[in-house]
Order: C-alpha cells, then structure tokens, then sequence
C-alpha cells in the first residue's frame, strides 16, 4: 500500500504534493517506451504516412492509453498483475500474435491512397477511420507481454532512485508518463507530416506491404514461439 508518512498539518499538505522528480522521470519513460521500433510503432508510422499528423496521432493515441493503463498497474505496484501475465503469458502471445498476423493481410491487401489534410490535398481525412485506430493500437500494445513485462520492469528501476510513496506521486506518474508517449508521437507524427508530399501511391503500395511483411513477421515469431513451448511441454 502506499503511503506517505503525515505529521501535522504540514505532512496533510505534502500529501497532496508529488516528488518533483516524477515527472522529468515519468516524461523519460513516456518517449523512451514509445521510441523503439516495433510492429505497433511501425503501423503509427504507416498511419502518418497515409493519412497525416492527425493519422499518426490518433493511432499514437491508442499506444499512449495503452502503456497508461500499464503504468498505472506497475505505478501501485500491483505486482499480482505480472504474476497473471507471466501464468497467462502463452495465451496473451498467441492473442497478440494473431492480431498482428491479421493487421498484416489485411494491410498488405488493403488499396492505398494518401490522405490530404486539407480540402487540396486529395480526399478529406475521416474522423471515424482516426477513431478505429485508436482501439486498434490500444489493443496490440496491451497484448504484448514483452512490452507489458517491460515498462514494469522499467518502473522497478526508476523505483530505486525516485520514489514513489503516495497515490498522488503514482498518478503523477502514469500523467508523466503519458505525456512523454504523447510527445514523441506529436513530434513523430508533425516529421513524417512535413515529408510524406514527396510519397506518391506507388511508392506508398511497396511501403505497405514492407510494413504488413514486418506485422507478418513479428506475428509469426509470437505464434511459433507458442507453438514451440507447447510442443516442448507435451514432450517433457
């Protein structure tokens, strides 16, 4: 349970006051969660290169509640939630892993088109194709276990040197955190904006498929790795 030691009317006051280290931390694990490249980041960016800023922001957005919600777990130290992970672990793989096999056929089948962001820039950007992203991303980023395993393990870490003593610290830092997620994909998302003129459709077909090869693959390895372990554990 956290909590943060109260005596007198000026421990009550601190109690609503987060360590002011929280958040220059919270913002560092916000950008460097969101910046390494994998399948979910890579259909963020394919998002912003086919539809926009606001393309890559949306599905940056599904990413960003996703790895929140994760933060939250591991910020009230909800260690019984890694325990599940790790004793469910096959069953999230595969669940991710087919996720992933299906966004790839359906990327690489699907017929491309750049989207303009204003009424000169071809067709006009729609607010309910942004929307769909968003629990598209939010659901491959809380079916990666590696992922999830990760941010609280990223947390244990930066547990040592900055403490995280009452609730008001921990959703502080979930805020942190997401805000950091929140900044790099803007500044991600504003880069490719500012490039992706110079794409044209052929161009943006072989990228797509590139990308739905990569979703296709990092699908696989997650089933295969699946299929091994429960070879393995009928043979033992």
């Amino acid at each position: 349970m956290l909590a943060r030691p109260s005596t007198g009317w000026t421990g009550r006051l601190m109690a609503f006051l987060p360590n002011p280290l929280i958040i220059p931390a919270g913002i560092m694990i916000g950008i460097l969660v969101a910046m390494p490249v994998g399948p979910v980041n890579l259909l963020c960016v394919q998002r912003a290169i086919e539809r926009g800023f606001w393309g890559g922001v949306a599905a940056g957005l599904g990413v960003v509640i996703g790895d929140g919600i994760i933060a939250l777990f591991a910020a009230l130290g909800v260690g019984a939630v890694t325990g599940v992970i790790r004793h469910y672990r096959m069953s999230v793989q595969m669940i991710g892993g087919l996720a992933l096999v299906l966004f790839g056929i359906r990327l690489y089948f699907t017929r491309p088109h750049l989207i303009g962001e204003d009424a000169g820039g071809g067709q006009r950007p729609s607010l309910a194709a942004f929307a769909w992203d968003i629990p598209q991303t939010f659901f491959l980023t809380i079916t990666n276990p590696g992922a999830v395993l990760g941010l609280f393990a990223i947390f244990g870490g930066v547990s040592s040197f900055v403490e995280v003593e009452s609730y008001i610290d921990a959703f502080t830092m979930v805020a942190a955190v997401m805000g950091g997620s929140v900044i790099w994909w803007v500044v991600l998302s504003h880069t490719i904006s500012r490039f992706r003129h110079r794409i044209d459709v052929d161009m943006l077909r072989l990228l797509n498929r590139l990308a739905s090869i990569i979703l296709l693959g990092f699908g696989g390895l997650l089933l295969g790795e699946v299929v091994m372990k429960f070879i393995a554990g009928r043979v033992v």
